[in-house]
């Protein structure tokens, strides 16, 4: 039994970095996509597409990639507890700031070409993931930060804290792989355009980046339990 520990340690590391050599791949390649072949970005711009592209790239960096690593980092950081829950906490209040400005983003966009807001399942799943993602970290704080709930309480809810962050990371990547698909499908993209499989390969990197951070959690979970 002993020999296991040291295992699950080397494992969970070497996988955290495998899901951020992700993560940074699916950012690199949604920049990629959004300068070279849809205008660039610009919230602030009077053509919608540019106020658009802003929406992709803030929900990837925020829902996703921000949320992933303040997943990890409450692992990984070599520092007191304390710190470390103060560090996942400022990086899933980011998360939050990240995509309330990218759904700012999209309804602008809408209002710019005049047509109705939340109406396809990419938008109920996002709308989903972003209202329950703040109630989320509120209940967390509330619970383990300020004011601080009673340590059974903590106990209880610890577990439920965990699952539900993690349920929000998976809902977090349904989110952008369903709208990377209708996107796709609104520009009427060919099967085999340079562009569709940029668009693919985005979306494979954001999958694999969700299912490096399930995996880095899990080892590090074990080395916890050990």
């Amino acid at each position: 039994m002993d020999s296991g520990g040291p295992v699950y340690v080397g494992s969970s590391f070497r996988v955290t970095v495998v899901a951020r050599v992700f993560g940074i791949l699916a950012v690199i390649l949604m920049l990629v996509w959004l300068l070279h072949y849809r205008e660039g970005l610009e919230y602030d711009s009077e053509n919608p597409s540019r106020v658009f592209n802003v929406h992709p790239l803030l929900m990837l960096l925020g829902l996703v990639i921000t949320a992933g690593d303040a997943m990890m980092a409450y692992r990984s950081v070599a520092a007191a507890h304390n710190v470390q829950k103060i560090f996942h906490m400022f990086l899933n209040l980011l998360a939050i700031c990240l995509g309330i400005i990218g759904i700012c983003a999209v309804f602008k966009f809408h209002d710019m070409i005049k047509t109705v807001d939340v109406y396809s399942l990419h938008s109920w799943i996002g709308i989903a993931t972003i209202t329950l993602y703040c109630l989320q970290w509120l209940i967390g704080f509330v619970s383990f930060m300020f004011p601080k709930a009673s340590r059974p309480t903590r106990s209880r809810i610890s577990p439920l804290h965990s699952m539900g962050g993690r349920a929000l990371l998976y809902m977090a990547v349904c989110a952008a792989l369903t709208g990377l698909m209708e996107k796709a499908t609104f520009l009427q993209l060919q099967p085999h355009q340079r562009e569709t499989r940029l668009i693919n390969f985005t979306g494979l990197s954001i999958l694999l980046f969700g299912v490096f951070v399930e995996l880095s959690l899990t080892f590090a979970g074990y080395r916890v339990n050990y």
